[in-house]
């Protein structure tokens, strides 16, 4: 069975004007997600259209902030010892329903326990469904961290846990820890058909997901039996756009209400346009080129730091941010606790890095950088900055070559233990705290899989597992920028760019709020009359 897509193009000209109802709020987005099954996946494009709209958490994030709220959890109690975890269920809670499955109970401790038992466990049914790649669980060593869940009562669970986690509660806020249907689950796994758990998702959140055309449209309508505040609007409309300069015609014609990702060189016209409204706010993130430490020369560090210093950063900078960023030395953002001001940067500097290259005897280099082909906050135009690597690193006589897949496809083969070459890509933070980066994006549980440097450093890895466990940021800030001096030393990657994040919309939408943690979230979104 496949994914309802039944929308025509007349339909969808209908639906995407922004005349054709008050009620419909219509998104310009920049990509198709991968999935509907948020577990599955770490792009922000997949989370926007899936754990946002679909689903809900054990606890939330108050938007616009990394206050975390309760969700499905009205409350929770840690013990002493931080080993386990209780959380008290909201009772009353409506599952959503589809043209396969209508479900006959509220939601439960049972899809709590499956929710989490699919990812981390290897005898669950579910557990290789959909290639079976729990990327976020395995990246945060969640298998080893969650010992057992325990179902107390049918609204009460306990976690109990191998180490105390300090993050662990706004963990559980986060878009893989996004509660799925039990019973949903069941149903289509007797009928042969699990996949529509990715395909046709039900969730608890503030919409209900209709139909999706690929590369196309993805259609929502509000959950009227929502426990919390209901959508400010009837319908949600993701218009997918990968093309910035179009979003911004749709949103100037009047297709789109809003639109993610302008060019930066848009930014300052659209300021000074009547027509539109633009937020900007700095981001939680960090744009970064992965060098693959498994393949040589690549794991040689000395060639890592001199391929980081022929690479003109300032540039970059200049040509594709266009002010909307500065040059990062650190895997995180300036604005995050534990950030390490006193770490110095790779210099550029061309002939030192030829010499160094000589040095380790590195010469007539051919290698890949990989660019993606979406817009991503914390890269603006992937491409035009491989080209000005690929300039940048012939100065010194390396031969690059740019490649690029599908989005997916570029995710999933960025993983590959053997990739040939170093990966454009970057984060936005999920939770607010220092391990969502360190750990996640350059841990060794996440080799493989989040770790695109395929890159293990026992004494890194130390800090950041020790500082896992302190219970206060004053004990855990040290041993996180330790660990980001082993990072700058040993340079996995090459760090860019930190970015602003800038929204564009028109003047009738209200109550958008920018959110740091990179989401796009419309729950609370209206339209003026």
């Amino acid at each position: 069975m496949s994914i309802r897509t039944s929308i025509v193009t007349g339909l969808l000209l209908a639906t995407v004007g922004v005349a054709a109802s008050a009620q419909s709020l219509v998104y310009c987005s920049e990509g198709s997600p991968e999935g509907f099954d948020p577990a599955l996946y770490t792009a922000g494009t997949t989370f926007d259209a899936s754990s946002h709209p679909i689903y809900d958490h054990l606890t939330e994030f108050k938007v616009g902030t990394t206050e975390v709220l309760p969700g499905l959890a009205e409350s929770w109690e840690v013990s002493e010892d931080g080993m386990t975890v209780t959380f008290k269920l909201r009772q009353g809670v409506k599952f959503h329903a589809n043209d396969q499955f209508t479900p006959t109970r509220d939601f439960n401790a049972d899809d709590v326990i499956f929710t989490f038992d699919r990812q981390g466990n290897p005898d669950n049914p579910y557990n290789s469904y959909s290639g079976g790649t729990w990327e976020y669980y395995g990246s945060m060593s969640m298998p080893d961290l969650v010992g057992s869940i325990e179902k107390v009562d049918d609204y009460t669970v306990t976690f109990n846990l191998t180490r105390p986690e300090a993050p662990f509660i706004a963990n559980m806020a986060m878009d893989f820890a996004s509660i799925v249907s039990k019973e949903y689950a069941d149903a289509m796994m007797e009928a042969g058909t699990p996949e529509m758990l990715n395909q046709a998702p039900i969730g608890t959140g503030p919409f209900k997901f209709q139909a999706y055309q690929k590369d196309a449209v993805i259609r929502y309508l509000r959950n009227d039996d929502y426990y919390g505040d209901k959508a400010k609007v009837e319908s949600l409309i993701f218009a997918i756009t990968p093309d910035a300069s179009v979003r911004y015609q749709k949103v100037q014609a009047g297709e789109c209400h809003i639109m993610a990702y302008p060019n930066p060189a848009d930014v300052q016209a659209m300021k000074d346009s009547p027509d539109v409204v633009v937020m900007e706010q700095e981001g939680l993130n960090v744009g970064y080129l992965a060098y693959n430490t498994n393949v040589a020369p690549f794991d040689n560090a000395k060639v890592r730091k001199a391929l980081n210093m022929a690479i003109d950063k300032q540039s970059i900078i200049d040509v594709v941010f266009q002010g909307s960023g500065q040059i990062a030395k650190n895997p995180i953002p300036p604005t995050m606790w534990s950030y390490n001001d006193g770490i110095e940067d790779d210099q550029y500097d061309p002939e030192a890095a030829k010499a160094m290259l000589e040095a380790e005897g590195v010469t007539d280099l051919s290698m890949k950088i990989w660019a993606m082909p979406v817009q991503r906050p914390y890269n603006p135009n992937a491409r035009r900055m491989a080209e000005l690597m690929q300039d940048d690193l012939s100065k010194v006589g390396v031969k690059v070559e740019i490649v690029s897949y599908e989005w997916g496809e570029y995710l999933e083969r960025s993983k590959a233990a053997d990739r040939d070459g170093a990966v454009l890509l970057g984060w936005t933070g999920d939770n607010g705290d220092p391990d969502n980066f360190l750990a996640v994006l350059l841990g060794c549980d996440a080799v493989g899989n989040s770790n695109r440097a395929n890159w293990c450093n026992e004494d890194f890895d130390k800090l950041i597992q020790d500082a896992k466990v302190l219970p206060t940021q004053e004990e855990r800030a040290p041993l996180y920028e330790q660990a980001q001096q082993i990072f700058k030393d040993q340079a996995p990657w090459d760090t860019i760019a930190h970015s602003v994040v800038y929204m564009t919309m028109r003047p009738e939408v209200e109550g958008y709020v920018v959110h740091p943690l990179g989401g796009h979230i419309f729950n609370a979104v209206g339209l003026k009359e």
